[in-house]
């Protein structure tokens, strides 16, 4: 059995690659948002919103959809989840809200400019 410094090591030590993560998934999301924000239809521009909504709530989140690729499965658990920053995950939260009011509109020009809004949320909250 290891002493209990031990184990507090090993965590102070994972923590960095937990932000690695996190901070990879948060870039990965703002290409995606920004992806949609530059798409010439609302078909491409809802595709682009659930790979970041994917990204931002993990593969266990609720807003999760399988049936769209997570370009963050081998990132980490979602952004949201994965986030220990009380501040930081409100402003994931807050993108995350943005692309889901892009994803109900039918409208090609309000859904990119949510994207593009999705886009600026993520890079705020670096």
């Amino acid at each position: 059995m290891l002493p209990k410094f031990a184990y507090v090591s090993v965590v102070a030590l994972l923590l960095p690659a937990f932000a690695a993560g996190l901070d990879s998934e948060v870039t990965t999301a703002g290409v995606h948002a920004k992806l949609a924000a530059d798409s010439s239809d609302i078909k491409l521009v809802r595709m682009h919103l659930h790979h970041t909504v994917n990204c931002l709530v993990g593969p266990k989140g609720a807003k999760f959809d399988a049936t769209n690729v997570n370009p963050c499965a081998n990132l980490g658990n979602g952004a949201i989840p994965d986030s220990t920053d009380a501040a930081r995950t409100d402003q994931l939260k807050a993108a995350l809200a943005t692309a889901e009011a892009g994803l109900a509109t039918s409208n090609v020009a309000v859904a990119k400019q949510d994207a593009a809004n999705v886009a600026a949320e993520l890079t705020a909250s670096k």
